[in-house]
């Protein structure tokens, strides 16, 4: 716990993020947080003139009407001071996410390849958004949360983050000018709880063990050396009828 605590990094806010928690089949989750010019400038929600007017819980939320997204949820939030909406759902394939228009500025991949999966694809504004414009200097990411062991990774910003996390980010600007993020990672087949059970069933064997061990030493010191029987402490050597007692005759006199 004490190391975890010392590797933890501090958190980060990003203007426009857009985070996915997949699992091993493909499916997932994800959330989506954007100012609300950013809204119009990426996903070409509204109108750039008014944006106060058109970009909305209602007008953000019909371009997540989607049969590729389940339960789409969108609230207003405030981040550093300005209004934003974040939109949450849910998948059953993250590549079915490809070319929906909640999804204009995102190609995602995540495909089997014998004993791994690679995840990759690239985030780029569209040529056909909107002209919102507001404070471009905060920063952008795309984040995901893997569901097995990172094996590899192109270059993601932070490295592993907390043992399954992987972040591209840019300044905002430059991704509003056109600079796109590249992304890829290689990734186990199998869930990260149960690659990890295995170690830990084993290392908690070798605990509990190592008690148990260690308690009957402790006991067996408690108890010391056996006494022979026949005579407690203090009574002295044998009597000269002790030496011949097998061949003892009760009817002797």
């Amino acid at each position: 716990m004490l190391l975890l605590a010392a590797t933890l990094r501090g958190c980060v806010t990003y203007e426009f993020d857009q985070e996915f928690w997949l699992k091993t089949d493909g499916s997932g989750s994800f959330t989506v947080t954007a100012p609300l010019w950013v809204w119009n400038a990426v996903k070409n929600v509204g109108q750039a003139t008014d944006l106060d007017a058109t970009v909305n819980e209602e007008t953000v939320g019909a371009v997540f009407q989607d049969a590729a997204i389940l339960k789409p949820r969108v609230k207003k939030t405030t981040q550093n001071g300005h209004p934003c909406i974040t939109v949450s759902g849910d998948f059953t394939n993250v590549n079915s996410l490809v070319g929906t228009r909640a999804f204009p500025d995102l190609v995602i991949a995540l495909q089997p390849e014998s004993d791994h999966v690679r995840l990759f694809g690239v985030w780029r504004r569209p040529a056909f958004s909107g002209t919102g414009q507001g404070d471009e200097s905060g920063l952008m990411a795309v984040r995901f949360h893997i569901p097995s062991e990172i094996q590899a990774h192109r270059n993601a910003s932070n490295g592993i983050e907390r043992g399954n996390i992987l972040s591209w980010q840019q300044d905002l600007r430059g991704g509003i000018a056109g600079a796109p993020i590249d992304f890829g990672a290689t990734i186990g087949t199998r869930r990260l709880l149960s690659a990890t059970l295995g170690p830990l069933g084993l290392a908690f064997v070798f605990g509990v063990g190592s008690i148990a061990m260690a308690v009957a030493l402790f006991q067996l010191g408690r108890r010391g050396p056996k006494r022979r029987r026949g005579h407690p402490p203090g009574a002295g050597g044998p009597t000269a009828d002790d030496s011949n007692f097998l061949n003892y005759d009760p009817g002797a006199k």
